[in-house]
């Protein structure tokens, strides 16, 4: 069973627990690596991610327990990149590239907060086409690698986080599939792995993880590379479900790998 997870996030950003409290849970849960993402300073949206101010003392914090833990767990200092971030990533031991956002002239639209936020965003900036503001979405999704020179793809297909049953409609058109696998086919020739994120699973009531099963059997027949993740905002989301999505990584011929930097 696979007990590392990379993507994790603290009081420094958006999370419930401390990074010493998060360690001392992955050393509870018999984790031997834990890699911290903390979320890259926006200034388009200073409400969940890290200040300029708490970047710095972030690392330094977990610098310090690098060396406090040093024998019982190895520990990594990551980032969360924002596609439209323009914060550096040197010095980071690795890099999740995530579109949070998109950008129409000077203004951001989120994409995880909510179905009324993205229709309003597709009425403003897309005639009211929901599948044109998926279509934006994936274009810029397909150049995060470019973009933020990342490690790990974040959470591919983040729009659908609210989408229910009378949103199904939008995922199953063959526009926004056209959209997601010119997207995934981009991604797919560099060579970094996308990750499978358990983390709406447990924070939002979203059933399925991202990408979804239909993306993840594109991705499979493809040869994609896949790390878990459990996007945890707190102790409890640390490898969340990730059992069940190693079942599910058999059922499409997907192999979680554990990244190069993290090797023993």
């Amino acid at each position: 069973m696979i007990n590392i997870d990379l993507h994790t996030h603290t009081t420094f950003c958006d999370g419930e627990n401390t990074p010493e409290e998060m360690v001392l849970a992955a050393i509870e849960k018999g984790m031997p690596v834990i890699g911290f993402s903390g979320h890259s300073y926006t200034f388009y949206d200073e409400s969940y991610c890290m200040t300029r101010e708490k970047t710095a003392q972030y690392r330094g914090e977990i610098a310090r327990l690098k060396d406090a833990y040093a024998g019982r767990i190895r520990i990594f200092c990551g980032i969360e990149q924002d596609y439209y971030s323009d914060m550096p990533t040197e010095g980071y031991d690795y890099v999740i590239g995530s579109v949070h956002y998109l950008k129409f002239g000077d203004a951001y639209i989120p994409m995880d907060e909510g179905n009324d936020v993205l229709e309003d965003g597709a009425e403003r900036f897309c005639g009211g086409d929901m599948l044109g503001l998926l279509e934006e979405y994936y274009r810029t999704v397909a150049s995060v690698v470019e973009k933020t020179r990342c490690d790990i793809i974040g959470h591919f297909d983040l729009p659908v986080k609210y989408f229910g049953p009378e949103q199904a409609a939008w995922t199953r058109s063959s526009r926004c599939r056209a959209a997601w696998k010119k997207a995934a086919d981009c991604l797919l020739r560099s060579g970094v792995p996308f990750e499978i994120n358990t983390g709406a699973m447990l924070r939002s009531g979203r059933m399925e993880q991202y990408p979804s099963d239909e993306i993840l059997e594109y991705l499979g027949e493809r040869g994609a590379k896949v790390v878990l993740s459990g996007d945890a905002h707190s102790c409890e989301g640390l490898c969340h479900a990730f059992p069940e999505m190693e079942e599910i990584c058999r059922r499409y011929g997907l192999t979680p790998v554990i990244p190069e930097f993290v090797r023993f």
